[in-house]
C-alpha cells in the first residue's frame, strides 16, 4: 500500500488524481473502495498502485487514512 493525497476530484466526471511523493496517481471513483464514489480534494489516503494498458499507473483500492 501507498500513501498520499487527493490533489483532484471532478465529481462530474468522476476523476481524480492522488500524490504520492511526487507521482500523480489518477484514478476513477470507482476505485474508492468504500463505494462512495465520491473523496474529497486534500483527503489523506492508502491506495494500491495498478498497471494500465500502456505502461501506466492509476491508484486502485482507495481508502482514506
Amino acid at each position: 500500500m501507498h500513501r498520499g493525497t487527493v490533489t483532484v476530484f471532478d465529481a462530474a466526471r468522476g476523476l481524480g488524481v492522488v500524490l504520492s511523493g511526487e507521482v500523480d496517481y489518477p484514478f476513477h471513483a470507482t476505485a474508492i473502495a468504500d463505494g462512495s464514489r465520491s473523496i474529497a480534494v486534500g483527503s489523506a489516503v492508502s491506495f494500491t498502485p495498478i498497471h494500465r494498458s500502456g505502461g501506466r499507473l492509476e491508484a486502485g483500492a482507495i481508502s482514506p487514512c
